[in-house]
């Protein structure tokens, strides 16, 4: 379930029935607790009453319109609501918050009775061990839900987005943009992704799978986004120690632009992108290869002063560099007096890459000449031909949740069943990195499904250059810097 599963309709009725359930459990509570049971359906109001029944701060209420702050704050007050009618163990907590608010009824509709607001009751009696162990758990469970609902951390490996993003970089992406997904690996260690921290260890029970769901977002997927998402193909990345390979919501995270969105059609001339045969826009820091014909060796320092990285952007030859570098940059090198040239790399466009996507023997293109190409969507149609199915057969056999695919030339076999024509079920993005001559991305493994989207980069918390002096390894310069 996607983007558009969540219609209208759906968030109207989800929302009138947590409304509904909401109120009926304040309704009782508030009258247990002598206070008129109709206002638990009046909006805001009932907030108030709750926290006046709990003993907090009555100006609460307002920080329940702050984005991840109303979280907390809403949390705190549902779990004190829950110790003044007498349910505060560690199982009525978890019940409380999992299945709220059903659980929240039960006790309200059973014989519990109001002891008196929360902050004024004595705590329990609790052994040193047991009162950090609460806290621990109860810490791991919020900053594992917000690492769902809302925000995760993530640092950048690779260039394949410099200069947009710098080896180094750690980021926040939202998670809310695009609409959180349920895991489809419910049973992992918190906090961990594929592996236990610092091992090699699995850190989930691969044979426990459900259905993976997306919950409303507050957008979707567009062009130009910097999108997380899980890396699609089946290939060394995602290989465990066993052999197979690592569940959806589990496979590595890669961070690349989006270019062209489900139904688009995209297609490169030149290095320059075309999206349903326009010029699409390019990145403000795009870069590409470049080679810089000297006689002369170029010192490091002149490279640092033009935001080139020596170690990873440049490569000597005997003729000259070969220098990876946005266009503006590669004119300011054409300036410097002991440059005879600057020539930007370009595959010919008859000459086809061989692990270019879909099929270098029936499309012969490459990183700077591709395409034309339409970028699947729900509902799309296709009739199965040969060519069809040398575009798009990969996608139909793996990202398509067929149960089984048998592609013979110019015919397609779904579940046992041979079809002349194939709808698709699911929308699929077409991602580039900026560093277009360094980047592995859907040039050559193909499109990303939709339920591979974890979020949209949302802006530089914290920049490590590892290659910096002491003073210089944190890029002052970058932090809380947003992401264009």
């Amino acid at each position: 379930m996607y983007f558009h599963d969540f219609n209208p309709v759906f968030v109207i009725a989800f929302l009138i029935l947590w409304y509904v359930l909401q109120g009926t459990a304040y309704y009782k509570f508030f009258e247990k607790a002598g206070k008129e049971g109709w206002k638990g359906f009046v909006p805001i109001l009932n907030y108030y009453i709750h926290l006046e029944i709990v003993g907090r701060p009555k100006w609460w209420v307002l920080l329940l319109f702050v984005p991840v702050i109303n979280f907390f704050v809403g949390l705190t007050m549902h779990l004190d609501l829950m110790k003044s009618f007498g349910k505060y163990t560690y199982l009525d907590q978890v019940l409380g918050v999992v299945f709220a608010p059903i659980y929240m009824n039960y006790i309200a509709w059973t014989d519990t009775k109001y002891i008196d607001k929360a902050t004024e009751i004595p705590k329990p009696k609790k052994s040193f061990g047991k009162e950090w162990f609460e806290a621990i758990v109860f810490a791991v469970f919020c900053a594992t839900f917000v690492r769902w609902i809302f925000m995760e951390a993530y640092v950048i490996p690779t260039g394949s987005m410099e200069r947009s993003l710098l080896v180094g970089d750690f980021l926040f992406v939202s998670k809310a943009e695009y609409g959180p997904r349920t895991p489809k690996t419910p049973l992992q260690i918190p906090l961990t992704h594929q592996t236990i921290w610092g091992t090699e260890i699995p850190s989930y029970i691969p044979g426990v799978s459900l259905p993976s769901l997306r919950l409303p977002s507050l957008g979707k997927v567009e062009r130009n986004d910097v999108v997380v998402f899980n890396y699609p193909v089946n290939d060394h990345y995602n290989q465990r120690r066993d052999g197979e390979y690592h569940p959806m919501d589990l496979k590595t995270h890669y961070i690349k632009r989006c270019v062209a969105i489900a139904g688009e059609t995209i297609e490169i001339k030149a290095t320059q992108v075309y999206v349903n045969g326009e010029e699409a826009e390019n990145p403000p820091l795009m870069q590409h290869e470049y080679f810089v014909r000297t006689n002369e060796s170029i010192r490091e320092r002149i490279f640092e002063n033009l935001n080139i990285n020596p170690y990873s952007s440049v490569t000597r030859y005997p003729e000259g560099y070969s220098v990876l570098m946005p266009s503006s940059v590669a004119a300011e090198f054409e300036k410097l007096p002991f440059v005879e040239s600057v020539t930007l790399q370009l595959i010919p466009a008859d000459r086809a890459e061989q692990n270019i996507f879909p099929d270098a023997l029936y499309f012969p293109w490459n990183r700077d000449f591709f395409g034309p190409l339409t970028v699947p969507e729900r509902g799309m149609k296709i009739q199965i031909t040969e060519e069809n199915l040398a575009m798009y057969g990969t996608t139909i056999a793996n990202y398509e949740g067929n149960e089984s695919v048998e592609i013979d030339l110019d015919k397609l076999t779904v579940d046992g069943e041979q079809i002349t024509e194939y709808t698709f079920k699911k929308d699929y993005y077409f991602m580039m990195g900026d560093n277009r001559h360094a980047s592995d991305d859907s040039r050559y493994w193909g499109f990303v499904p939709e339920d591979n989207i974890v979020g949209e980069a949302s802006f530089i918390w914290m920049s490590y250059n590892t290659n910096g002096s002491f003073i210089n390894k944190i890029r002052w310069n970058r932090l809380f810097d947003g992401i264009e």
